[in-house]
């Protein structure tokens, strides 16, 4: 029995060399670097970091997480349901919870 050329390990250790070999072209083609604050700076698509956080703490997310929860769980159990007048009592209370969540 020989060495496969497909087994895993051996496709590894191929993968590895020819990604070394074509870092260290790239690093050729670059050239030498020059280190400028602008270089370490964080790039922000040209636009200066803002100073405050988006979303201060996890409210926002929570009310997010919360709605899309309910919005999948009821139509999960709606659409697991056949058409009675039970599951058209589930979905107005769903739009019911929906609508209070959203207007908060």
């Amino acid at each position: 029995m020989g060495i496969e050329l497909l087994s895993p390990p051996v496709t590894f250790v191929i993968y590895v060399i020819l990604v070394g070999i074509l870092t260290g072209f790239g690093r050729l083609l670059a050239g030498p670097t020059q280190e400028t604050p602008l270089k370490k700076s964080i790039y922000s698509s040209g636009e200066a970091p803002p100073t405050r956080p988006a979303a201060p703490g996890y409210r926002p997310f929570f009310a997010v997480a919360l709605f899309f929860a309910i919005v999948h769980l009821g139509v999960l159990m709606l659409g697991t349901s056949n058409f009675s007048t039970v599951s058209a009592i589930y979905l107005v209370g769903l739009i019911l919870a929906l609508l209070a969540l959203i207007l908060g």
